[in-house]
């Protein structure tokens, strides 16, 4: 098994992508990449901690090979957009990559060099320390699977989940 931990806007939206894909074993939202020691939603929500919305992905490479968990990674949000995703405003929801090992940080590279293939402009996806990551409330946790009326859940998760159905149809669980 391995852990890519990723940031991507909102980790409501990575959660619920990533759930439907074959080899995940488990998601888990929280935060990282800041000074506070165990922030807070509402703390992180205000920017002034420095962490980001992330979500540590736990995949099984035989199944799903980590390549398709980063391009996945670089369908479903804007990589373009710094410190934003759409309508989510402030560093909180960069883009960024937290590599724990160099053989990660060079997989997450040549990542972001496919990603500028697909995009026009530049990619704004930082490369940063893998410091503590913090778990996020247990409320934050498969969000959109308890939560899919929700306006921000229709609104904004739906159609990242639908994208990555569509471009990673081959791994999407049955």
């Amino acid at each position: 098994m391995e852990t890519y931990v990723l940031a991507g806007g909102c980790f409501w939206c990575l959660d619920a992508a990533y759930r439907a894909l074959n080899g995940i074993s488990e998601v888990v939202s929280g935060y990282i990449g800041g000074q506070t020691v165990n922030p807070t939603y509402e703390q992180v929500c205000t920017g002034a901690t420095g962490h980001a919305e992330a979500v540590a992905v736990t995949f099984d490479p035989e199944v799903i090979p980590g390549s398709v968990i980063l391009d996945a990674f670089f369908t479903m949000h804007d990589p373009r957009q710094l410190n934003r995703q759409g309508n989510d405003i402030g560093t909180q929801y960069r883009s960024a990559m937290f590599p724990t090992s160099p053989e990660q940080k060079a997989v997450f590279d040549e990542a972001r060099i496919r990603a500028a293939g697909l995009w026009d402009g530049e990619i704004q996806t930082t490369m940063e320390e893998a410091t503590e990551f913090y778990r996020a409330e247990d409320y934050h946790q498969d969000f959109f699977a308890k939560n899919p009326t929700q306006g921000y859940c229709l609104a904004v998760a739906v159609p990242k989940v639908n994208k990555v159905r569509a471009g990673f149809s081959q791994y999407i669980k049955r």
